[in-house]
């Protein structure tokens, strides 16, 4: 039987996340599932493709705040949800769309990078669409790369780290729901899933960049795991691991809940 073993979500793109043990799912994804974001002065998402040091702002919920924490610049608490506030216009990839700044976290954040950056919000009236070659019309996300969920399992990282000198945590590679019960790499081909009450479509395999170097406990950055990853999940020039997720509709997920997978066709 294939159950979740851990549910994470992530209030800032680019920070790290936190565990949970239910999560409400809505129309983005799991409710406060990087609603935040950091962007540069020109408006442009920053994560840590270009700032490692963003794996070490640790984040937590407590109540209806937020708190982020770092090194060298304490703490700074914001409101889960930010209504009210300076409007700036913010682009992830080619997505572009206004969102909700707040002074104090921006300067925070400004503080722990060395240049000037906002901390910004994502409204309710801003809707990015999933990509519509893979979604229903409708079908939105946050501010995560491109779908509201990354799916893998305990055993796809269990057999990359057979393969390396030193094996890795399942936090480098930033999913949201965690499975145990299956095979290695089985959600490869799950094409349609439930997990409890709610039903996933396996709509693209998750291609890795450079994010999953990064130590998510020092900052550090190297060439594993994604250089162990290439020599046997590399296919049409990409390299593969874990399964991106559309949901088709509302619900609550927690762990121990059961998946039930519906098996078509491999997805790129």
């Amino acid at each position: 039987m294939i159950r979740v073993t851990e549910l994470h979500v992530y209030p800032v793109k680019a920070c790290r996340g936190v565990p949970v043990s239910s999560a409400e799912v809505l129309e983005r994804g799991f409710a406060g599932d990087r609603r935040w974001m950091i962007v540069d002065a020109g408006g442009v998402f920053v994560t840590q493709r270009t700032e490692p040091r963003l794996a070490l702002v640790r984040t937590a919920l407590l109540g209806g705040e937020l708190e982020l924490e770092a090194p060298g610049v304490g703490s700074v608490r914001l409101p889960v949800a930010q209504v009210a506030g300076a409007r700036r216009e913010v682009q992830v990839w080619n997505h572009v769309g206004s969102a909700v700044a707040h002074a104090e976290g921006s300067e925070w954040v400004s503080g722990y990078l060395g240049a000037p950056h906002s901390l910004v919000y994502m409204p309710d009236e801003h809707r990015r669409p999933v990509n519509p070659e893979r979604a229903r019309p409708g079908d939105i996300v946050s501010f995560a790369d491109a779908y509201p969920f990354l799916l893998l399992s305990d055993a796809s990282l269990d057999a990359l780290n057979a393969r390396l000198a030193a094996p890795v945590v399942m936090a480098r590679f930033r999913p949201n729901i965690v499975v145990s019960g299956c095979a290695a790499f089985e959600e490869d081909a799950w094409a349609r899933l439930a997990i409890g009450s709610v039903g996933f479509r396996g709509v693209k395999r998750c291609d890795r960049c450079a994010v999953t170097t990064v130590d998510p406990e020092t900052a550090e950055t190297g060439v594993e795991p994604l250089r162990t990853l290439a020599t046997f999940r590399r296919e049409a020039g990409k390299v593969w691991f874990g399964m991106n997720l559309v949901h088709d509709g509302p619900g609550t997920l927690s762990v121990g809940d059961e998946l039930v997978p519906v098996v078509e066709s491999k997805q790129l």
